[in-house]
């Protein structure tokens, strides 16, 4: 096997792992707020308290990475949130403030697994191949959520809310030993590596001193700013139903925990699968010639005003079956964004794109902390998730108002210069077989 897909698949299974710890504590909620006797404002607080950590260390992990290299990072970053994963359930019997210092240090840890993995995909994996291994990545978000949302209800049950911290966190460290034992920086350091994969991988996938950035330029774009407000608004449903759905089903229609986090893949399965189609979808546009800015705002748009349509209908159902229908309508709608606001780092700033993702990606966490939190006040206040599923419903649409009047996926200014010729260690024989 070619030592780049291990590498890959590697990180894959680093962000399936980081997704599972994520989005466990949303059905372990249910009984602990039971256990410990938390309003539901509380119970959002302590799920919002990981995005604390996870928003102030996006930015200062992708200059991490670029200090010390994604194998370090990722290795590190794995060991520190399945420590605050086992740490969970004897700090939540402590104390509520032991807790929430868990949880924002598990997400500080967290908020190293993708900053990591791109750089190492940029020195391991080629350009022709960047796209699929950036698509794998991305589906260990979706396939993560599914597995814990149906494997945590179960072993719940079983064998109480404290366990499921306990077996994820240790898994987390056994293959923290498989990752530091497989992984190397890069193919020049990796021990049985063979010349022709060497060969293959190229001198274009070295790392070069990155271009000094525009901060001021930057942050006087219009089309960043689309960018930045449109990562905000797309993830502020996909969180709050991440952290909440389990607690929707169980609350408003009156199922059991197991049957709560059964219910709750569904909408997940959905989101995967219509990832992977409105890509094809939107790729197949621009090979016809329709233009990139189109192809994003129309992805955009139908993905926004299309979850803002199911959402909207959500508080009118009262069976399960009708509920998952439009929860699946919902989120399926709203993986139509990944083709829209997603890649459009790289459509308008190819240079700065990583930099660029750390800045949008902290706003687009914002409602990991915000939207949660508001969930959980709005359900204490109102005692019902209509407000919840109105206001989500709302932002979207400003997303989409700002999207359209503001997106583009023409290159920027303050992003068009003349790239500096790449150089390479080994010098010009190795060059010479890129």
């Amino acid at each position: 096997m070619r030592k780049r897909t291990i590498v890959v698949g590697l990180c894959v299974l680093a962000a399936f792992i980081c997704y599972i710890d994520r989005v466990n504590i949303s059905v372990a909620i249910i009984p602990m707020q039971e256990a410990f006797g938390w309003s539901d404002t509380t119970k959002g607080f302590v799920l919002s308290s990981f995005f604390i950590g996870y928003v102030l260390f996006q930015i200062p992990s992708g200059w991490l990475t670029n200090r010390f290299g994604g194998r370090i990072l990722l290795g590190c970053a794995i060991v520190v949130w399945s420590l605050m994963t086992l740490l969970t359930p004897p700090a939540a019997a402590y104390s509520f403030t032991a807790l929430i210092a868990v949880r924002i240090l598990m997400g500080v840890g967290e908020a190293g697994a993708f900053p990591g993995a791109y750089g190492l995909f940029g020195q391991w994996v080629p350009p022709k191949e960047r796209s699929r291994a950036i698509a794998a990545l991305l589906s260990g978000l979706p396939l993560g959520t599914l597995f814990a949302l149906a494997a945590t209800g179960p072993i719940v049950t079983a064998f109480g809310w404290p366990s499921v911290f306990y077996i994820f966190g240790a898994s987390g460290f056994v293959f923290a030993i498989a990752w530091f034992a497989l992984v190397s920086e890069t193919p020049d350091t990796h021990p049985t590596i063979k010349q022709r994969e060497r060969e293959e991988i190229g001198p274009i996938t070295r790392s070069e001193q990155a271009p000094e950035i525009p901060w001021r330029q930057i942050f006087s774009n219009s089309a960043v700013w689309a960018l930045i407000v449109n990562h905000f608004c797309s993830n502020w449903t996909f969180y709050v139903l991440l952290a909440w759905l389990p607690s929707y089903f169980s609350d408003a229609l009156n199922v059991n925990l197991t049957a709560a986090g059964l219910l709750s893949v569904a909408p997940w399965v959905t989101m995967f699968l219509m990832t992977n189609i409105a890509a094809r979808i939107a790729d197949g546009m621009i090979s016809r010639g329709v233009s990139v800015t189109l192809v994003r705002k129309r992805m955009q748009l139908t993905g926004l005003l299309g979850a803002a349509m199911f959402l909207l209908a959500a508080p009118t159902v009262t069976s399960a079956p009708a509920a998952v229908a439009i929860i699946c309508g919902a989120l399926g709608m709203l993986a139509f964004t990944w083709s829209g606001f997603a890649p459009n780092h790289l459509d308008i700033a190819p240079r700065y794109a990583g930099f660029l993702l750390g800045v949008t990606n902290t706003a687009g966490s914002v409602p990991g902390v915000i939207g949660i939190t508001v969930t959980g006040f709005l359900l204490e206040t109102t005692g019902s998730y209509t407000g919840t599923f109105v206001l989500a419903a709302a932002i979207c649409s400003i997303g989409a108002v700002v999207w359209l009047l503001f997106g583009s996926a023409e290159e920027q200014a303050f992003a068009k210069s003349e790239q500096r010729p790449r150089t390479d260690p080994l010098g010009p024989e190795r060059a010479s077989h890129g």
